[in-house]
């Protein structure tokens, strides 16, 4: 049997850069619209006395030119107050990777910093394909660790001159802004950009139809779970639609509300980020208002996890365990 590594959240940060996630993260969605990938919808173990919930999330991928065929399966949380209640992070994971010839584990690692950058991914790839060509403002609402690798990922896309930081907590929003050359502004003034990106955990909406303008491009990625959202639902009504995964997004994207409401059905829905990305569907085309609705693809932990594997194996990363012995 061969021995598995374990990499703590250190050992999976210092091996890849940003650049190289996003670049992982797009591949991804180009296999997703192919066809070429298995990922069962997430699992979710909701636990309201706890107040939050695990999701199992498994994917396959088959070999690319440059990595080895691959399976895994990602365990991760969602508890909103354990910041507040326990000094946890709200969102924690481990990643278990696997070879999908032998089914030996080949790597068990942290996984709570790989779905922060693997989600801010997604929201550049989506920028890259359905923002203005050359984006200059972007917009943040919730100006928390999402917005963070949100605004890395998107750097390296592009190179917006002007970044608005709205937040219901003043103190994140001057902090974020602070650190990143930014202004606090209202949410109206953060939706008043070419790209808005909103990463916010609650249940009731903060983004009104009326505070964006068309050939906005707004990256929904805080609602995961059935009940949320972040967008009123008149927001949808006319924009060009975008989900990453249907059965994900109908059921706990931003659409579930509008969709569970029956003010929502498959003809409004543009497309797959992926079918766009593998070329099958066009990106932007208008000056419309286009919305990506992002609910985390386990193909995005898998090609992520895959490409942190490989670098630790050249860089003797991690510590190595039998976990048969």
């Amino acid at each position: 049997m061969p021995e598995t590594l374990i990499l703590s959240r250190s050992d999976v940060a210092s091996l890849v850069t940003m650049a190289e996630v996003v670049a992982a993260v797009e591949a991804a969605f180009v296999a997703h619209g192919r066809g070429q990938v298995q990922m069962p919808p997430k699992v979710y173990l909701s636990l309201p006395e706890h107040g939050g919930d695990f999701r199992a999330m498994p994917a396959y991928m088959p070999a690319s030119r440059d990595q080895p065929a691959r399976a895994g399966v990602k365990w991760v949380n969602s508890h909103p107050g354990n910041p507040a209640r326990h000094g946890l992070p709200a969102v924690m994971g481990t990643y278990v990777l696997s070879d999908p010839a032998t089914a030996a584990p080949l790597a068990v690692m942290d996984a709570t910093w790989l779905t922060a950058v693997r989600t801010g991914a997604a929201g550049a790839v989506a920028s890259k394909f359905l923002a203005v060509g050359t984006p200059r403002s972007i917009g943040f609402v919730g100006c928390g660790v999402q917005a963070q690798v949100l605004l890395d990922a998107h750097r390296v896309l592009f190179a917006p001159r002007e970044l608005r930081c709205a937040d219901v907590r003043p103190d994140a929003a001057a902090a974020f802004a602070a650190a990143n050359g930014g202004r606090v502004t209202s949410t109206e003034e953060a939706c008043a950009c070419d790209i808005v990106c909103t990463s916010t955990p609650g249940v009731a909406p903060v983004v009104r139809r009326a505070w964006l303008r068309r050939g906005t491009h707004v990256n929904a990625m805080g609602a995961d779970a059935p009940g949320k959202q972040e967008l009123d639902v008149d927001v949808l009504d006319g924009a060009k639609l975008v989900i990453d995964d249907h059965e994900q997004a109908t059921h706990s994207g931003e659409l579930n509300v509008a969709w569970s409401q029956g003010r929502l059905g498959d003809a409004q829905l543009y497309g797959t980020l992926g079918e766009i990305a593998a070329g099958f569907k066009d990106g932007r085309e208008l000056d419309e208002l286009t919305i990506f609705d992002s609910t985390g693809l386990a193909i995005q932990d898998l090609a992520v996890a895959r490409l942190i594997h490989a670098a630790a194996l050249r860089r003797d990363a991690g510590t190595r365990v039998d976990l048969q012995a």
